[in-house]
């Protein structure tokens, strides 16, 4: 059984090691990683209640973040008409089980609560095979963009090299 649920600050030793775990991953395969990540942003984002996780029986098998805007990224891009999915982590036990269609799923409902029609999302425009895994759900390159070294940013997001990406949410 699967669903998602907020994380809570008593899940953040598990979540800080999914970032770890991530960024030795994508280091030894080659792929562009965060530098360091943000460990306040991260706990912020649970206490604002915008972080979430989804959860495999009692095992947390993704985390990603949800913003309702993204000025510094998406600048003019950011009409207020979508979520921004950010910082998604899965955990190496539950690699292959497709779990970003649950975030996809998940984000359509929670976009529509929410009047949103768009679901953006950004990474590494160095990582064609990651540009790809989320083009195959149905997201579109907008843009590739390079972050700014803003104190708004947390310290894992700034002068990233990114590609800008967009899933349409069809009206029901």
């Amino acid at each position: 059984m699967t669903e998602v649920k907020n994380t809570e600050l008593s899940d953040r030793a598990v979540i800080f090691g999914l970032f770890e775990h991530s960024i030795s991953y994508q280091e030894k395969k080659g792929y562009p990683t965060w530098r360091n990540y943000d460990r306040n942003a991260i706990t912020k984002d649970i206490e604002n209640k915008n972080q979430y996780k989804i959860l495999i029986d009692s095992t947390i098998g993704i985390i990603f973040s949800v913003c309702y805007y993204d000025k510094i990224i998406w600048r003019h891009l950011d009409t207020g008409d979508s979520i921004y999915l950010h910082r998604i982590v899965v955990n190496p036990a539950c690699k292959g089980q497709r779990l970003f269609e649950k975030i996809l799923d998940w984000s359509i409902h929670h976009a529509r609560q929410k009047g949103r029609n768009r679901i953006c999302m950004d990474t590494w425009a160095a990582n064609p095979t990651l540009i790809n895994y989320y083009r195959g759900f149905g997201f579109t390159v907008v843009e590739n963009f390079t972050t700014p070294d803003s104190p708004e940013l947390p310290v894992h997001n700034r002068n990233l090299a990114l590609t800008l990406l967009e899933y349409k949410i069809e009206k029901q």
